[in-house]
């Protein structure tokens, strides 16, 4: 009884939620260039041929920049395994589709998640006929679960993560939330002590698979390497410089992480790359009233560069990030200062990069710890203490330690892809 009133509580506000929000998400799109990428197929509309889909192709659902990319790591290595298979990858954003777009597999087809309205999902399983869906790291959705279910589609959850405030919320409406979790067929959890919040949501013991991490797995994926023409631009702010870069950077960390490298290291080019490109105005404006001359990456010229030790090197593009990491001798944590949940610090690890973050990596518990007691990361509250923070990884005698320890602690989860995809071919 319970579980058909949150049904119907659900299929009564979502319109209302929609109409709500879309506004707000045409703005989005409009920064971030949506338009332009299929996105009526966001609404189960398509502009080619039924005939002309992969149909039984492995359906692999990620939501934005992040999870495309943990997607497409699943998938290359799946195509190792079983070369010839054909997936489809179903983002949610304009950035995550650009990303999936961008990697130029042949054997993938980019897409849209459609919305979860019952006349929509119905139109994507239709079209596509999924041999399953893989789910990456959450995004369960009431319709698509319960068509897929009477369409014996098989759906699992790789990745499963819950933060503990999602945690608590969780616990509080697990008596509704039990019915929509137990139709996944399996969960895929990174940490042993994930399962009990799991079970708590409905998911069957026997579903519960312990694999690691996806996203901190060693293996899998491909080596970080310097790209030449990104050498080349950092070497016309003069070479041989330290690079420090601010990795997805959230509202009022860019000046302050900036300020802080100046602090630490004047001689080093401060590279900030914003977790979101359509802040770049913002940004700027920031960095300009701290003191920075500032170069964005979408419209560097050589001949704007001036080789002045205040300025600051800003990307502002989409689906970067990783290859820059390649090039930079220390790596800050956004979203760490000043917001909460942290970002993801494991390509900087595997890259073999000294780490640094904030106070706020909640998102990533129990991995920040970790790395903290191991000493493979440090840890800074203050201005003060990023600045000695970002001294002391600059010390190659504690960079090559600290890179060493952090890697060992990652090595917990090595082997996860290979469990994933064992899990999803049995």
């Amino acid at each position: 009884m319970r579980w058909f009133t949150a049904l119907l509580i659900y299929r009564l506000l979502l319109p209302l939620l929609f109409f709500a929000a879309f506004p707000g998400w045409i703005v989005k799109m409009l920064r971030r260039g949506g338009f332009g990428t299929r996105l009526g197929e966001r609404a189960a509309v398509y502009s080619s041929p039924p005939d002309s889909e992969p149909s039984g192709a492995v359906h692999i659902h990620a939501v934005s920049v992040g999870e495309s990319m943990l997607a497409l790591k699943l998938i290359r290595e799946w195509l190792v395994l079983k070369p010839g298979q054909r997936f489809v990858l179903a983002t949610g954003t304009a950035t995550g589709h650009q990303v999936g777009t961008a990697a130029a597999i042949p054997e993938v087809r980019v897409t849209y998640v459609p919305l979860d309205f019952k006349w929509m999902v119905r139109r994507y399983l239709k079209r596509f006929s999924p041999s399953q869906i893989v789910l990456i790291e959450g995004e369960a959705w009431p319709h698509l679960l319960l068509a897929c279910k009477k369409c014996k589609i098989p759906v699992s959850l790789v990745n499963a993560r819950v933060s503990p405030r999602s945690g608590r919320r969780y616990r509080r409406f697990a008596v509704w939330l039990k019915p929509l979790f137990s139709m996944l067929d399996a969960v895929a959890i990174q940490e042993p002590e994930d399962a009990e919040i799991w079970q708590t949501l409905g998911v069957e013991t026997r579903k519960i698979h312990h694999t690691g991490s996806l996203k901190f797995d060693p293996d899998g994926g491909t080596m970080l390497m310097p790209r030449p023409e990104f050498q080349q631009m950092l070497d016309t702010f003069g070479k041989n410089r330290p690079i420090i870069l601010a990795a997805s950077t959230h509202a009022g960390e860019d000046a302050w992480i900036a300020s802080s490298i100046r602090d630490a290291a004047p001689h080093a080019l401060p590279v900030i790359v914003p977790r979101h490109a359509e802040r770049r105005a913002e940004v700027r404006q920031e960095l300009d009233k701290a003191g920075f001359k500032v170069v964005l990456r979408s419209k560097f010229d050589k001949s704007l560069v001036t080789g002045n030790k205040s300025e600051c090197f800003i990307i502002d593009s989409t689906g970067e990030l990783r290859d820059w990491t390649a090039h930079a001798d220390v790596v800050i944590i956004g979203k760490s200062f000043f917001s909460t949940g942290g970002q993801n610090p494991s390509e900087a690890i595997l890259a073999r990069k000294p780490v640094v973050f904030g106070p706020h990596m909640e998102n990533f518990e129990p991995l920040a710890t970790r790395l903290t007691d191991a000493r493979g990361a440090l840890r800074a509250t203050d201005a003060k203490e990023l600045s000695l923070a970002i001294t002391q990884s600059l010390n190659p005698e504690k960079r090559t330690s600290m890179t060493a320890r952090a890697f060992d602690v990652l090595s917990t989860h090595k082997g996860a892809t290979r469990r994933i995809l064992a899990l999803l071919n049995p």
